[in-house]
């Protein structure tokens, strides 16, 4: 039973969202891992969890209280779009139980040839009561998401893109024009680093923040400091 909409966005208004993942070929990955990370997140104050696979989500609810954006990704040989693409992880997203979905919002086409547009509609008409987050761009995304009838607009794909991959991270740019042209809330995620880059991104007025690598990624922080040494 979900909870009721409000109550969700409540919650994670104003906070930090952590994203713990992990793809197979990272050396955390595991859903036991991915659960212990999320729990740290909670009790270190994260107001949301994002999270990829049925697996780690599973997991994780045991552990945590939080409210989750859950995602599926997967490379399909046809298509760029790799986060929840199709209506089947839709399905399976929905019966775990996540307060929130993600899925790509960008303008490529999905696996099979699929628009957005058609496949959100599905989406929408079937899951009148879920709660959907667009992962966009460009602020022409965020537009089209917010007229689709998705209920958040997250930066997250920004220089994921081939017509993005220019931009700067964090985009506070794109967050900005997105504010102060959408009515639903907007999610910063993507590049930020630091907990000055997070204060930027909330002076952007968005709604909530996303944060994964520098967090959960080990990897990749431990390769920023050794890097600083080299430089």
């Amino acid at each position: 039973m979900h909870k009721h909409k409000e109550d969700i966005l409540k919650q994670i208004k104003g906070g930090l969202i952590v994203s713990c993942q992990a793809l197979e070929y990272e050396p955390l990955h595991s859903p036991y891992i991915m659960s212990r990370m999320a729990y740290a997140a909670q009790r270190g104050g994260a107001s949301g969890i994002r999270a990829n696979s049925i697996e780690d989500i599973k997991a994780i609810k045991k552990l945590i209280t939080l409210p989750i954006i859950g995602i599926i990704k997967h490379d399909y040989p046809d298509s760029e779009v790799r986060i929840t693409a199709t209506l089947n992880e839709i399905e399976q997203l929905v019966a775990a139980g996540v307060e929130i979905i993600a899925t790509d919002a960008t303008n490529r086409l999905r696996p099979h040839g699929i628009t957005l547009e058609s496949f959100f509609k599905k989406v929408r008409s079937k899951y009148k009561d879920q709660l959907f987050m667009a992962d966009c761009s460009t602020l022409e995304e965020g537009l089209k998401a917010e007229e689709l009838g998705f209920d958040l607009v997250g930066t997250t794909l920004c220089g994921y893109t081939s017509y993005t991959q220019d931009q700067p991270l964090p985009n506070y740019k794109l967050m900005k024009a997105l504010v102060s042209s959408l009515k639903v809330p907007v999610i910063a995620e993507g590049g930020i680093w630091s907990p000055e880059d997070l204060k930027e991104a909330m002076n952007c007025k968005v709604f909530t923040a996303v944060v994964g690598s520098a967090i959960t990624r080990p990897m990749d922080i431990t390769q920023k400091y050794v890097s600083a040494i080299k430089n």
